[in-house]
């Protein structure tokens, strides 16, 4: 895809950040954008501003977590519009703390919004996209928000495009694996359906959670910038897009793929 102009845009977790972003960036392309969130006020305030910036806007309020309403934002942007051209699965949330510290609540929060989130996302569009794309309307792309470990393992996106290549779908998919960029993610507990845990019950959360969002709001990229670079490596048709600087992006993957094929322990390492 490198026309976007009067195309349909659908992109989930819209409600700030990168997500906002790529919204605001959608309407400068004269898309005609569906936005999604599950914080109502967010989304609202999302809306406004993709109408102040000229183009026509759906927000639906979404909880990626529950197919249902997956599905149901799908009813709502065919409806509307009679078609998807570029579906973006952004929603994301982040949980700190140390591995073993964390409850079972806290790792089904994080899978069901980051790992389900995107494969109700896929369960709800890719069907109808295939029939849009079969009705002659094929210029398609889909953008999933990975994370850095997208890289390393046979992501789900790596297999939605699998498949889609061997049913013989020229829908276009990429993986987009975000450096930092300055977004409201360390905050991500203020959407949580449960109680997080206190400052005194879990110190660690709130430790790292303050330092991910000072070094995002330091060093990282505006979403604006972030979205900019993903509509270009979409029109690129660049699978494995990266917000990262080129030089950290290669010099990080190049440190673990090596201490991989040396049978060492890769180094920890983030790249903004």
């Amino acid at each position: 895809m490198d026309q976007f102009n009067e195309k349909i845009a659908v992109i989930t977790g819209a409600g700030s950040g990168l997500g906002r972003g790529m919204a605001l960036h959608a309407a400068g392309e004269g898309m005609r954008v569906v936005v999604a969130d599950v914080e109502e006020p967010a989304l609202a305030e999302t809306v406004a501003l993709v109408e102040e910036a000229g183009a026509e806007v759906l927000g639906v309020p979404t909880d990626v977590s529950d197919p249902a309403a997956v599905d149901a934002l799908a009813d709502a942007a065919f409806d509307r519009f009679g078609a998807v051209h570029f579906l973006h699965n952004n929603a994301g949330v982040f949980q700190a703390g140390v591995s073993w510290q964390r409850t079972l609540d806290d790792w089904e929060w994080v899978m069901r919004v980051n790992f389900w989130g995107v494969l109700h996302g896929i369960k709800a569009f890719v069907p109808r996209l295939l029939e849009q794309e079969q009705a002659g309307d094929g210029d398609i792309h889909i953008v999933n928000t990975s994370s850095s470990a997208g890289l390393t393992t046979a992501a789900l996106t790596e297999c939605l495009a699998h498949d889609l290549r061997a049913t013989g779908s020229s829908i276009g998919v990429s993986c987009l694996v975000p450096g930092a960029v300055a977004t409201k993610i360390a905050q991500s507990t203020r959407n949580r359906p449960d109680e997080p845990p206190s400052e005194a019950q879990a110190p660690d959360h709130w430790f790292v959670a303050d330092s991910l969002d000072q070094m995002l709001n330091d060093r990282g990229r505006t979403p604006l910038d972030a979205a900019r670079i993903v509509f270009d490596g979409v029109r690129a048709r660049q699978f494995w897009i990266s917000t990262a600087e080129e030089d950290g992006y290669q010099s990080v993957l190049r440190a673990r793929y090596d201490a991989i094929l040396e049978h060492q322990l890769a180094p920890g390492a983030v790249y903004s």
